[in-house]
């Protein structure tokens, strides 16, 4: 809900009137913001999904001052698409609310946790901080049109959200309905006349790692329950096995003994600093890892990755997520291309065209036959 209110500041020898508005933020603080902010500072740990974010709306990039490093995975998508990104100012991950008012921001905008580490001293400095989550599916949708709020586009703001709602649903109905299908074949099926193999649908067990180097050495975690990795699987019609070895916190490493006892269907294999295909090539070449099943038919798989990997709470999750039910069931989705959906999500999200997207992403995209 947006509130229109005005707010004297105080000039030499005069009054002025900014006009104010009341944005709703994602801890549900009432937040005031100028009625037209034009200096934006998005900036904290994660910061590359508010920033990949801002940017789905038009001319969000000119109105950013300040932005957190980027320094995950092949390097900087904005920096890519955006020929002024150089003159914005590079905010380190342990920037300090001094820094950030050096910038003269009219709005801050940080994910939820960083209110203690810098939300709080932003604030009592008199700098309006504007909060969003931007971790599982519905908080895309609220934090969407929070951020076309915040922005004065509002339309865009729920034209975004719609597009994460109607596409995650396409995903979910059609595994949702393949499986009762196939349930309810089975139920009506005798000795004599047993379902045939394509009405045969069961969630494969599935397994999503996180490859990481750690003291020379390649350690393996498994997310939380609660987050988007864990989600994209059930939407997916996946059967995620490490559920119960992970309720909750962070990233989890697991060793070769339990990913065995797992022994998954389907592994999908992320990293997010490495080179994910060379990591997935040498874990084929092992011999201790070729009596898996994923192994043995040849479904240990990459997530795909252009610039980021699309596993993770970032805009591309979608794109994810639609590669993941095509991997765990082609036979639900014979006619999704994943490469087609890219071409669109690109071109709706970033106004991109199909030769951009040739350009700037094809290069560095691995995961998906085109």
């Amino acid at each position: 809900m947006l509130v229109a209110t005005t707010v004297p500041v105080f000039a030499t020898g005069t009054v002025e009137i900014e006009p104010q508005r009341t944005v709703t933020d994602a801890l549900g603080r009432s937040v005031e913001i100028p009625e037209d902010p034009q200096r934006i500072v998005a900036a904290g740990r994660a910061v590359l999904m508010i920033a990949d974010a801002l940017y789905m709306f038009p001319g969000a990039e000119d109105r950013i001052i300040g932005i957190g490093r980027i320094n995950q995975g092949k390097g900087n998508f904005l920096a890519a698409i955006d020929p002024d990104y150089g003159e914005k100012a590079v905010l380190e991950r342990n920037v300090g609310a001094e820094q950030i008012a050096g910038l003269n921001p009219d709005v801050v905008i940080l994910k939820t946790f960083m209110r203690g580490p810098l939300g709080d001293a932003v604030e009592q400095i008199g700098i309006p901080v504007v909060y969003v989550d931007l971790e599982t599916p519905e908080q895309y949708q609220r934090d969407l049109r929070l951020l076309g709020d915040v922005l004065n586009q509002s339309g865009r703001g729920s034209e975004l959200a719609r597009y994460y709602e109607v596409e995650a649903q396409r995903v979910r109905r059609t595994v949702d309905a393949g499986l009762a299908a196939s349930s309810e074949a089975d139920a009506g099926a005798d000795d004599s006349n047993a379902p045939d193999a394509a009405d045969d649908i069961a969630r494969p067990s599935t397994l999503f790692l996180y490859a990481d180097l750690a003291g020379g050495e390649q350690v393996f975690n498994v997310p939380p329950v609660g987050w988007i990795q864990t989600t994209m699987v059930e939407i997916a019609g996946g059967d995620p096995v490490w559920v119960d070895s992970n309720p909750g916190g962070g990233w989890t490493s697991v060793g070769l003994e339990q990913i065995a006892a797992w022994n998954a269907d389907v592994i999908t294999l992320v990293a997010y600093r490495q080179d994910v295909s060379a990591i997935r090539d040498t874990l084929y070449d092992t011999p201790v890892w070729s009596d898996l099943t994923a192994i043995e038919t040849g479904n240990l798989r990459i997530f795909p990755v252009d610039f980021y990997s699309w596993d993770q709470p970032d805009v591309r999750w979608i794109l994810g997520l639609q590669w993941l039910a095509k991997t765990l069931h082609p036979e639900l989705f014979p006619e999704l291309d994943v490469a087609e959906e890219m071409y669109d999500f690109f071109s709706f999200a970033y106004r991109m065209s199909r030769e951009q997207v040739d350009t700037v992403i094809v290069p560095v995209l691995e995961g998906i036959s085109r």
